[in-house]
């Protein structure tokens, strides 16, 4: 399969490549394609999607784990990034700089705390779902995650996001920077929820940078050192 960046906000997309990966899973098996038994497959994939999502938290829960990775930085919202000449220009430029990195330093508070709950969703993982993910390409096990933990995930770190948001004073500041631009027509009242939009920018960060760290393992099963995932990725190729 061929690689491709994973983008969350392409939610109708993925479904379907998430329902195609489930039909041609549906005429495999382990036993056949892989030669691995489905405990071994399971084990494996249980402990990559563990091993990712454990790195990935300890990458981005920490002081510039976004604001210092291009990669997953969180930007202001389209329509202050859009509007942002026009807000500098009107003495705005510190304000915007304080709201940009008070943005990710909101997202790499939230992320650890969300680490208990995605290596519950791996543990809880069925062998018939992981059948499925082995016989998906690259990036299977990371749709999957997206697709079965995205709403727990989001329904939890929105009021601990909307916590640190009040505590960092990051909903007033946005507030009130929103609130000069909508004067000038710039931001919708219905664009103006910092806290959604922190929380789903976490989100996507915590997905890709998980998704990175399942290629590594997928590409290199050896160098984890794990004789589980070496049989089962090794098997896979």
């Amino acid at each position: 399969m061929q690689r491709r960046h994973f983008h969350l906000a392409s939610a109708s997309v993925f479904g379907g490549l998430i329902l195609a990966t489930h039909q041609q899973a549906q005429a495999l098996s382990l036993a056949d394609s892989a030669g691995i038994s489905n405990q071994d497959a399971s084990a494996g994939l249980k402990m990559a999607l563990e091993k990712g999502a454990l790195a990935a938290v300890a990458l981005l829960g920490k002081t510039d784990g976004f604001f210092g990775n291009p990669k997953v930085q969180i930007p202001l919202p389209g329509y202050l990034n859009d509007a942002a000449g026009l807000l500098k220009s009107l003495g705005l430029g510190k304000r915007l700089d304080e709201l940009l990195l008070s943005v990710n330093r909101a997202a790499e508070a939230v992320v650890p705390l969300g680490k208990d709950l995605l290596v519950s969703s791996v543990r809880n993982m069925s062998v018939t779902d992981a059948k499925s993910i082995l016989t998906g390409g690259d990036t299977s096990v990371t749709r999957f995650f997206a697709d079965k933990t995205r709403a727990t995930l989001g329904g939890t770190f929105l009021p601990i996001v909307t916590q640190v948001t009040e505590k960092i004073g990051l909903a007033n500041l946005y507030n009130d920077i929103a609130g000069k631009a909508a004067g000038f027509g710039l931001v919708k009242k219905e664009n103006a929820n910092i806290q959604q939009y922190v929380t789903g920018k976490s989100l996507d960060g915590l997905y890709r940078i998980i998704g990175e760290e399942e290629k590594k393992i997928r590409q290199n099963p050896v160098g984890t050192g794990s004789e589980i995932l070496k049989k089962v990725f090794g098997a896979a190729k």
